[in-house]
C-alpha cells in the first residue's frame, strides 16, 4: 500500500523535530514525506515555536533523506512569485535527486495571509492564477534547451526566460491537486495533475468527488486511470482504547470526533475505514500526524499499513 506522512507544522515545530520523523519514516519505509504550507497556526495550537517555511525545509531534508518522496500538500500560489516558486522546487528536485512532489491550490486562509503581508485575491482571481500557473510551469519545464519562453496572461507575464534550472525529473515533478470543488478543480486536475488528492472527506465523499474528476478527464480526452487517487486523513490510533484516547487528547480532539472523521481508532477500527476508501478507489493514504514526536505512533502505523 502507498502510504505517506503527513504534517502540519505551522501548529508549531522545528526543522529537527520535522527531520527526525521524516528519517524515521524513511527507515520504517514510507513512501512519502510531505507537509502543510501554511505561516499561521489553526485552532487552539499556541504556535510555538513557529512554522516552518515548507520549501525550506524540503530542501534541508533532500539532504538529511536519500530514498523518500518529499513534496507539499499544498502549496498556495498567492504565496510566492511564479518564477521563484519554479526555481526553487526545480533545485529542490535536483538537490533530492528527483523526489520532489509540488501540491498546489488556489489558497484558502485568509488570515494567515494578513498575518504575513500577503495579498489575497477573490476566490475567482486565485483561480486564474492558479490556472496560468500551472500552464507556465508545465511549460517551461518542458522547455528545448535553448529556447526563450514567452508568456502574457491575465495574471503573470514572462518575456525570454530561460526555464531554468530544469527539475531533475524529466518532465517535471508530479502535480498534485486537490480539494473538494467540483466546477473549476475537476478540469485543471484532469488537464495538469498527476494525482488528485481529497482531504478529510468520507469514503463515500471521497467516492463521489473522484467520479466528478474521471467525468472530467473523459471530456478532455484524457484516460482517467492515468491519475492517482488518494486522501488525506488524520490519524489517530492507539493499541488500546486507552492509549488511543491519550493521543487523541494530546491533539486536542474527542475520541468519538475523530472516529467519524478521520483513520482514529484501534488498529482494527482503523483497518475497516482503511478498507471502505480502497472500495471507492483510494491508492494512497496522507496520514495527517498532528503530534510530531510521537515516533511509536508512527510505529504502529506502519505495522497498519506496511506489514
Amino acid at each position: 500500500m502507498d502510504v505517506r506522512i503527513f504534517v502540519e507544522p505551522q501548529q508549531g515545530t522545528d526543522y529537527d523535530r520535522l527531520c527526525t520523523l521524516a528519517s524515521h519514516a524513511e527507515s520504517l519505509g514510507f513512501n512519502g514525506f510531505f507537509t502543510s504550507d501554511h505561516y499561521l497556526k489553526m485552532g487552539d495550537s499556541d504556535g510555538l515555536p513557529g512554522p516552518t517555511d515548507a520549501w525550506t525545509t524540503l530542501a534541508g531534508l533532500t539532504r538529511d533523506t536519500s530514498t523518500i518522496r518529499l513534496g507539499t500538500l499544498v502549496t498556495p500560489i498567492t504565496f510566492r512569485h511564479l518564477g521563484s516558486l519554479a526555481i526553487s522546487v526545480s533545485q529542490i528536485d535536483q538537490m533530492s535527486g528527483g523526489r520532489i512532489e509540488l501540491g498546489l491550490g488556489a489558497g484558502w486562509y485568509e488570515e494567515e495571509h494578513k498575518a504575513q503581508g500577503l495579498p489575497f485575491p477573490n476566490i475567482g482571481a486565485r483561480f486564474d492564477i492558479l490556472e496560468e500557473s500551472l500552464e507556465v510551469l508545465n511549460a517551461i519545464w518542458n522547455l528545448e534547451e535553448g529556447e526563450l519562453f514567452n508568456y502574457e496572461g491575465r495574471t503573470v507575464r514572462f518575456e525570454n526566460s530561460m526555464g531554468l534550472p530544469k527539475p531533475k525529473q524529466e518532465k517535471g515533478p508530479p502535480i498534485i491537486m486537490g480539494g473538494i470543488g467540483k466546477r473549476r478543480t475537476p478540469n485543471l486536475v484532469a488537464k495538469y495533475a498527476s494525482e488528485y488528492n481529497t482531504p478529510f472527506v468520507s469514503p463515500e465523499g471521497f467516492g463521489s468527488l473522484v467520479s466528478v474528476v474521471k467525468d472530467a478527464c473523459v471530456k478532455l480526452g484524457r484516460d482517467p486511470e492515468e491519475l492517482i487517487y488518494s486522501c488525506a486523513q488524520v490519524f489517530c490510533c492507539g493499541e488500546n482504547e486507552t492509549i488511543f484516547s491519550e493521543r487523541a487528547s494530546a491533539i486536542g480532539r474527542e475520541a468519538d470526533e475523530l472516529r467519524s472523521n478521520g483513520l482514529a481508532g484501534t488498529p482494527e477500527e482503523v483497518s475497516k475505514r482503511i478498507e471502505e476508501f480502497k472500495q471507492q478507489g483510494c491508492e494512497r493514504f496522507y496520514l495527517q500526524l498532528l503530534d510530531d514526536c510521537d515516533l511509536e505512533h508512527v510505529d504502529l502505523a506502519a505495522e497498519i499499513f506496511l506489514n
